[in-house]
């Protein structure tokens, strides 16, 4: 299967370039998403096709090339989606589908070097300074793990083959889809300069905002701004921050094992809601979520946070530390609904609900500690058991009762 076939467009592979100082690789899958849907749906490629909820709220959790075109991308609400883009086909999500070649897609990279750090289910960085005398050149080596993901998987990606991986995150998402692109050592800063400052890592909207009134567009404007001015108009992080992006310094070195930081869940309503028993559930159900995760992955953590999104898409968040570290469902939700009251959304219409735990820490790492007269709950051997259940049974097997109650008060009658 040839990539004319896969996608029908893609810039030819740029690889003639010095890669004798570059080592970090950034491989991303092109539309993830939707080129694994398309592999059970050939009749749709050279269409505009999107992955989301058909007749829900919820985002763009992926676009094919010929929907971006229209102005479609992710994280875009599907409304706005379907607005831009009416003749596209909506696909439903299919996790379990992106999780089985994801996995795949990364067993190749540790093929060809231990050193890998995912990004995200589609993305990763790798070094391959180890794996050239094995296996050739950092270019010969990215166009082999495009290769082999399309032989294996019938998908692409595109590959950036730099000396860091701020520029190689930059290389890939400049030759997308479908490219390879070596950006040499020594032409770092000929590279950096003509691209728009929105670009660099941390420049979102705002800041880009505050760059353009000092008449900073292009990482090159921003490259002759002398740091202290950078410093004094953004922050000192900040700012220190972006003047040496600008230059391409980048000190980071590619971590084979980057720990869990956060687990969380977070859902989108069909409609608005402002019931706050309704928000509860929720709030339990993704409480559940977030614990079973954890004790999958053998986490506990100690931060619990809650994300509100009202109706008009402003976004509060709100989190507490706790005095011990837990993987317990009902501590996690007692939290978030202490936090979800003081917050003072009880009576506004919110579209989207969402539970997280941070600073997390391995669970054999954490004691509990009676207080004086203090009675184990039972909670956390429940929910041991609640899993094993789940495990044997499926998902539904084991539910707290005021979520049944919630399914059957949700039945027409």
């Amino acid at each position: 299967m040839s990539r004319k076939q896969i996608t029908g467009i893609g810039p030819a592979p740029r690889t003639g370039a010095d890669d004798s100082g570059c080592p970090i690789l950034h491989v991303d899958m092109d539309a993830f998403f939707a080129s694994v849907e398309l592999l059970e749906r050939p009749e749709l490629r050279g269409r505009p096709v999107i992955v989301g909820s058909p007749a829900g709220r919820g985002v763009v959790l992926s676009a094919t090339y010929e929907a971006r075109a229209q102005g479609v991308h992710s994280a875009m609400p599907m409304s706005r989606a379907r607005r831009l883009c009416p003749q596209a086909t909506i696909i439903p999500p299919s996790h379990g589908k992106y999780s089985e070649v994801s996995k795949g897609v990364m067993e190749i990279f540790h093929t060809i070097t231990p050193m890998v750090e995912p990004i995200a289910s589609d993305e990763a960085f790798l070094d391959v300074g180890g794996a050239r005398r094995r296996l050739g050149p950092p270019a010969a080596i990215a166009a082999m793990i495009r290769e082999q993901v399309l032989d294996r998987y019938g998908i692409t990606c595109s590959v950036g083959v730099a000396s860091s991986k701020f520029v190689a995150k930059l290389a890939s998402k400049q030759c997308k889809p479908d490219g390879l692109l070596v950006v040499p050592a020594d032409q770092v800063v000929d590279f950096l300069h003509p691209l728009p400052v929105s670009a660099l890592w941390g420049v979102g909207e705002r800041t880009e905002q505050s760059l353009v009134r000092l008449g900073i567009r292009t990482v090159g404007d921003l490259a002759r701004v002398p740091p202290a001015t950078l410093q004094r108009e953004l922050g000192q992080a900040v700012g220190g921050h972006l003047a040496e992006l600008a230059w391409g310094r980048d000190e980071r070195a590619v971590s084979a094992h980057v720990p869990d930081k956060s687990i969380g869940n977070e859902e989108t309503f069909a409609a608005d809601v402002d019931d706050p028993e309704v928000i509860k559930r929720e709030l339990l159900r993704l409480s559940e979520r977030v614990a079973a995760r954890m004790r999958k992955g053998g986490h506990v953590g100690r931060t619990v946070s809650v994300k509100l999104r009202r109706a008009d898409f402003t976004t509060i968040n709100r989190s507490r530390t706790l005095r011990e570290a837990t993987d317990v469902a009902q501590v996690i939700y007692a939290t978030a609904c202490e936090l979800f009251e003081a917050a003072g959304l009880q009576r506004v219409r919110l579209r989207l609900v969402g539970v997280r735990m941070e600073n997390l820490r391995p669970a054999g790492e954490a004691v509990h500690q009676l207080g004086l007269g203090e009675r184990e709950t039972g909670w956390r051997e429940a929910e041991q058991a609640m899993d094993k259940a789940i495990r044997r049974f499926g998902p539904d097997a084991v539910v707290p009762a005021s979520l049944v109650r919630g399914k059957l008060d949700d039945v027409e009658t």
